[in-house]
């Protein structure tokens, strides 16, 4: 679930506050609490924000995602982390 998506959400529970459940109310706000406490905060120039963004929406992930194949890749690249083994035998998902 992204942080656009669980706005949109407490903004929805907003509007229909007296319709909705204490249950459901309660899963929103815990899911909004998680988000919250998983931001990580770091500052992106406009250009870079918005080019990560364009990528992660074509490749149908997350920012924090593609931020994290990014850097695991960069740092595998430049021998930071060992590279990862890959069973060859696994299904994929045929992206390349």
């Amino acid at each position: 679930m992204t942080r656009l998506s669980v706005a949109e959400e407490l903004e929805s529970a907003a509007d229909r506050i007296a319709d909705m459940s204490r249950a459901d109310l309660q899963v929103i706000l815990r899911r909004a609490a998680l988000m919250l406490r998983n931001v990580a905060g770091v500052p992106l120039e406009p250009a870079t924000a918005d080019t990560l963004d364009s990528i992660a929406a074509e490749m149908k992930v997350g920012r924090s995602d593609l931020i994290q194949i990014v850097l695991r890749e960069w740092l595998e690249t430049n021998a930071y982390l060992p590279v990862r083994a890959i069973d060859e035998e696994s299904e994929t998902d045929g992206s390349a």
